[in-house]
């Protein structure tokens, strides 16, 4: 299946997002965004955590190149990939380029059209507690010359905010 661009950049746009507590375009300029989601999660940071390393049971298929969830993956390790494979085709989404268990998640990686555009993103995944309640932090920030990065950081927004929000709920469901 080969997919382009304008077939990516569709399936951001078709992008139902889940309402986290907190869901913004921190800053944004032609050449950067950092997008920011924030919820409250009711359960520990253990399973929290674990969660994460789930990602077909949370990424919606639809942001996919292949369509299907089970067809990726999350190698939660530094070095570690979020690839996607499939019959006829592979792809690197994200490297792994931090981990602490029950901490923090940080990812390398231009997702979807991103990937093409030759840009610097970091996905980060925080995880803290506060009077005793589990808190997930999501931060993405994508750096690149000539990008015109402004005009899609809404459409990126869209889609890792219902990733965001897809993990929260299930997470949550324990």
């Amino acid at each position: 299946m080969r997919i382009h661009l304008a077939s990516l950049t569709a399936t951001f746009l078709a992008a139902m997002s889940a309402t986290p507590v907190l869901a913004e375009v921190t800053s944004v300029t032609p050449q950067s965004f950092a997008i920011t989601h924030k919820a409250e999660v009711n359960v520990s940071p253990a399973v929290l955590y674990a969660a994460l390393g789930q990602l077909p049971r949370w990424w919606n298929a639809q942001h996919s190149y292949s369509g299907k969830s089970e067809n990726l993956s999350l190698d939660m390790r530094a070095g570690g990939c979020w690839c996607e494979a499939w019959e006829g085709g592979t792809v690197e989404h994200a490297r792994v380029i931090q981990t602490g268990r029950d901490r923090i998640l940080r990812l390398e990686g231009g997702l979807g059209p991103l990937q093409d555009m030759a840009v610097t993103a970091v996905l980060t995944f925080s995880i803290g507690t506060l009077e005793g309640k589990t808190n997930l932090t999501m931060t993405y920030r994508v750096r690149g010359p000539d990008a015109n990065l402004d005009k899609i950081a809404p459409i990126v927004d869209k889609v890792v905010g219902e990733g965001f929000g897809r993990l929260v709920e299930f997470a949550g469901k324990g």
